[in-house]
């Protein structure tokens, strides 16, 4: 049989960071299964069928099977543990293949009904069909193997310390987003089972307003509503949809292969009126020029509902599919929404980065905070790496003496140092600067830290900071992920080292604890704490 170093290998990176669960899989059929003959000599061929069980979700939420007697690797989109199907191979890579689901067999284990009559289509909520509680022990499950298999902690550690804590549940499971985006295009997409029923003839009524069909670009599933943002988003979206279709608006959708049309994308974003509590809801419209009397329509039309306080148009005239003009107008009302987080005041603009729900950011924060462990008597630095708005540092910096955030996006610094100003705080410094390029120079302008923070985004850190934390030998480190294959890999450097490079780790994981902020999604989020050995 092949070894499991030489199957995982040869996938390409996203899947190998998943290759935990390859090879708890591999293993278990080494267990439990006769002799086995060797996997290279079975490749599936494109447009093969195959009958396959789910045996656990991997990457992306993807199903991930096994071939009977031979433990190729399958993976398939939707299909849930448990689930006894027929899978028809799509593309081989490597030593795995990519199958789609033709017909169910024995329907899988904790299946529910989904509330949302576009989840079976929608990209966004993949796991809507699997009981809450099925979906919080499989993101469990995943952090946990990838803890083990990539950042190379035994299990007996684990369970003998106490490191790998239960996943936080989130209370909310649906309206718990404050941000959606949708896109416009020139065709709604329509599964194939729903072909027949296009209308050819329709013209404006085969415009689409909604999401992209998972793995296009270029193809919208129309959406009416959406079961993940708020309530007052949704009313918004519907009053758009009821309207924009007509031709004596002469709205025309952009097309992303004529790079013609004027409506891009429609981003809404929900906050609360910080002295009533009430919602704020901001309406962005991205097009292709600069126009405003064309918008006038949507614009009196969505500032009725009391609710929207912001009308936004962001100008984008690449030919990009970015929301992200390169100008910015405001056609009613305030130029930004607010939000309270942690007994903070956030201003949120139309394009800054702001944590997407708000409740379980909350519960992500506390969390954070206990992990720092700040003393409370203002003694202490902190360094906040990847501080975005520098919502981390500000919940922070109340009880230390200084707070130092560096953030590569330049609008997002913007927005740190004005969140401070409006509550106040005047012991937090917000630097601009790429930290996947620092240099020698990188920790001369501030001094050595207590506790570091470090939320990077889904690739993780780069090698050139995880060296940079080996030598500054910072107390403690918060590390927060938004992907817990990259968690495991950079933990796994920090506490072992990288004997290749002869680098010696200095750290000792103290917990790992998993947070669920986005229900019916794969997405997990993961708060570590480091000790210095």
């Amino acid at each position: 049989m092949a070894s499991i170093s030489n199957l995982t290998n040869s996938l390409p990176l996203h899947i190998r960071r998943f290759r935990p669960s390859l090879c708890t899989l591999s293993c278990s059929l080494a267990e439990d299964s006769d002799p086995v003959p060797n996997p290279n000599s079975y490749f599936p061929k494109r447009g093969q069928t195959l009958e396959l069980v789910c045996e656990s979700l991997a990457f992306k939420g993807k199903g991930l099977c096994k071939v009977a007697r031979t433990g190729f690797v399958v993976l398939c989109d939707r299909a849930l543990p448990g689930e006894h199907f027929i899978g028809r191979v799509t593309r081989k890579k490597g030593n795995y293949a990519e199958v789609t689901k033709v017909k169910t067999i024995t329907p899988p284990r904790d299946i529910v009904d989904a509330p949302c009559v576009y989840a079976p289509h929608c990209g966004g909520c993949k796991t809507q069909n699997l009981s809450y509680e099925a979906q919080i022990r499989a993101k469990e499950d995943q952090a946990r193997d990838l803890l083990i298999h990539v950042g190379r902690f035994s299990r007996e550690q684990l369970q003998l310390h106490a490191v790998m804590k239960p996943i936080v549940p989130c209370d909310i499971q649906f309206h718990y987003r404050n941000k959606m985006e949708f896109s416009f295009g020139p065709q709604r997409w329509l599964p194939r089972e729903s072909l027949r029923d296009r209308d050819v003839d329709a013209g404006n009524e085969n415009y689409a307003l909604g999401l992209h069909a998972p793995g296009f670009f270029d193809k919208i599933l129309n959406v009416d509503k959406c079961l993940l943002q708020s309530h007052p988003a949704n009313k918004v979206l519907a009053a758009i949809q009821e309207c924009w279709r007509d031709p004596q608006l002469g709205f025309s959708p952009y097309n992303v292969h004529s790079h013609k049309g004027f409506l891009k994308h429609l981003m809404l974003r929900t906050g609360r009126d910080v002295t009533t509590g009430l919602p704020e809801v901001m309406v962005n419209f991205v097009t292709s020029s600069y126009q405003p009397e064309r918008l006038k329509f949507l614009v009196d039309k969505v500032s009725a509902f009391p609710e929207v306080v912001s009308v936004i148009n962001n100008v984008n005239t690449s030919v990009g599919n970015t929301s992200v003009g390169e100008e910015e107008y405001t056609l009613y009302g305030k130029s930004s929404i607010t939000e309270t987080l942690r007994g903070l005041t956030f201003q949120i603009s139309a394009n800054s980065f702001f944590q997407t729900n708000t409740y379980q950011a909350e519960v992500l924060y506390k969390l954070i905070e206990d992990c720092a462990g700040v003393r409370g008597d203002g003694s202490e630095i902190v360094l906040d790496l990847f501080c975005g708005t520098g919502t981390i540092g500000l919940t922070l910096a109340g009880s230390v003496r200084h707070v130092y955030g560096y953030e590569v996006v330049p609008q997002a610094i913007t927005d740190a140092r004005l969140n401070a100003k409006i509550n106040g705080i005047q012991n937090a410094t917000f630097v601009q600067g790429d930290l996947n390029k620092i240099d020698e120079s990188f920790g001369k302008n501030f001094p050595k830290p207590d506790i570091v923070i470090s939320d990077p985004n889904r690739p993780g850190m780069h090698m050139k900071l995880i060296k940079f934390l080996l030598n500054l030998r910072a107390p403690r480190i918060v590390y927060v992920s938004c992907n817990p294959a990259t968690c495991a890999r950079d933990l796994d450097f920090l506490c072992h080292g990288v004997a290749e490079q002869n680098i010696k780790g200095c750290y000792k994981l103290i917990s790992l604890q998993p947070v669920d902020m986005f229900p019916h999604t794969p997405h997990i989020e993961c708060v570590c704490l480091l000790e210095l050995q």
